[in-house]
């Protein structure tokens, strides 16, 4: 039997009371221990070199030096190290908690609420979770000359024929899915997308609820194409993309109309992208296309195959840029994909197949 490595986690907190439920929680698992401690963004700059962390958790409001600070500074010298934020869920604390991930961080816990009344097997289950994936996916990484080499490769793999044939369609509507690392992922594909890109883009990213509508805001006010958060019986517009609301499933209607609702998790989470998937392959069938962004699991799968059956068309990240190579790695494994395509190359090849 293998003997895993001891994960090294600092936790950057102001508040002694939050500092206590992070130290026992990681602590209570026997593959992780706090090595260190600060009480302010200053204080973990000094320590970062002696201390020597896997994994940072990093709270946002610090005296002296906050946590955007910290994530600024750490880019600034050149640092890359998976920081995990976490966030207060007020409308001010989920733009903040966006723009942490948009300098860096690579995933966020909402903090338990003022009253304190939280499940803590829930909050320890979560935060050893994302500290587990935080400190894989940096073990895993390569450096960013060998992920474009790789990609490169990687979106070659594709066979001819598929491109060929479903040149001679059209496509409606685009469907996204994404999870860990996919605020920044999908940050990066809808900003990158012309205004007049003349189809309706869907997205399912795994967030809580209230951290979605600060997520919609932030990629309007940089995106060409207008990005709101879904709501309940809207109609599906081009050139507007719609965000899954944190705690719904987001459907597509047979009138084209977003539908919510709160039906049981699949995979744990809600919404899923596979409610979106299949149900958007039945409306769009064969002029829909889907991508597969970085996450953990396996959400998404069982979309893409739908798709596929439907005539789409699929698309999956290539492993050499995700964050964690979870469902995108899953949609492949059906044999249903498409393309596989290295993250900096998925606007492109959108436009390409949406305008050819």
């Amino acid at each position: 039997m293998i003997k895993m490595n001891i994960i090294r986690v600092m936790v950057v907190e102001d508040s002694a009371l939050m500092r206590k439920i992070i130290l026992d929680t990681i602590n209570s698992d026997p593959h992780m221990e706090v090595v260190s401690i600060a009480r302010n963004g200053k204080e973990f700059m000094e320590k970062l070199n002696s201390d020597k962390p896997d994994v940072i958790t990093l709270d946002i409001h610090m005296p002296i030096m906050d946590g955007i600070e910290v994530l600024k500074e750490l880019r600034a010298k050149g640092i890359s190290l998976p920081v995990i934020v976490l966030s207060g869920v007020s409308e001010a604390d989920t733009k903040l908690t966006m723009e942490c991930l948009h300098y860096g961080a690579i995933d966020f816990i909402a903090k338990p609420s003022g009253n304190m009344k939280f499940n803590f097997d829930k909050l320890r289950e979560m935060m050893t979770t994302k500290i587990r994936l935080a400190y894989e996916g940096a073990a895993q990484n390569v450096p960013l000359t060998e992920k474009v080499k790789l990609g490169h490769n990687a979106v070659n793999r594709f066979e001819a024929k598929n491109k060929e044939a479903y040149e001679k369609k059209r496509i409606e509507a685009l469907v996204m899915g994404a999870s860990t690392g996919g605020p920044k992922a999908l940050y990066s594909v809808i900003t990158a997308l012309p205004k007049e890109l003349g189809i309706p883009i869907l997205v399912v990213q795994h967030m809580p609820a209230g951290f979605t509508k600060a997520f919609a805001e932030r990629l309007n006010t940089n995106s060409k194409l207008n990005v709101l958060e879904a709501e309940d019986g809207q109609s599906i517009l081009k050139n507007t993309v719609y965000i899954a609301p944190g705690g719904y499933h987001m459907e597509v209607s047979s009138d084209k109309k977003i539908h919510l609702n709160k039906e049981p998790a699949i995979w744990g989470v809600r919404p899923a992208v596979d409610k979106l998937f299949i149900s958007a392959s039945h409306v769009y069938k064969n002029t829909l296309m889907s991508v597969v962004l970085t996450g953990m699991g396996k959400d998404g799968a069982a979309g893409t195959v739908e798709i596929k059956k439907n005539g789409g068309f699929t698309i999956s990240e290539d492993e050499s840029t995700c964050t964690i190579y979870g469902m995108p790695k899953a949609a492949f494994e059906t044999g249903m994909v498409d393309e596989v395509v290295p993250l900096n190359k998925v606007p492109n090849e959108i436009i390409r197949i949406v305008t050819s």
